[in-house]
């Protein structure tokens, strides 16, 4: 089952942080078609949030087509965002690889904002490059 946080510093609202976690979650496998997302009491008890904050995510999820309440029971996963199997297990050799970049950045001296702020300039600079040669 997923387990929520949020960031206060992201500057993302906290319903569309729920949103983004659950759809990360679904592209990586970590939640199937049928898994079921914590009660929204789970989730207030968790991370300290709002009840309708919780289910105006629930609702953009199920808007999305990607869950489905239902009452008395939980919110259902009712789709998938991942590839198959095979696309997935090329998650974790990139995964490691990853984890080894971020233990080189940490002794480099870099605290969580510089590689967030790292990560987030070269990935728009490759995806702009990569728009620039389909252009």
């Amino acid at each position: 089952m997923i387990e929520f946080h949020l960031d206060s510093r992201s500057g993302v609202s906290p319903y569309l942080q729920l949103v983004q976690q659950v759809r990360h979650a679904m592209r990586l496998g970590l939640l199937k078609e049928g898994d079921r997302l914590p009660t929204v009491k789970d989730v207030v008890a968790k991370v300290a949030i709002n009840p309708n904050t919780v289910l105006k995510a629930y609702r953009e999820l199920e808007y999305e087509g990607l869950v489905q309440p239902r009452p008395g029971i939980g919110t259902f996963v009712t789709s998938t965002l991942g590839g198959d199997d095979d696309s997935r297990a090329a998650h974790e050799p990139l995964r490691q690889e990853l984890t080894e970049w971020f233990e080189r950045a940490r002794k480099a001296g870099l605290d969580d904002e510089d590689v967030e702020a790292l990560l987030l300039s070269t990935f728009r600079d490759f995806s702009e490059e990569r728009a620039g040669r389909r252009g």
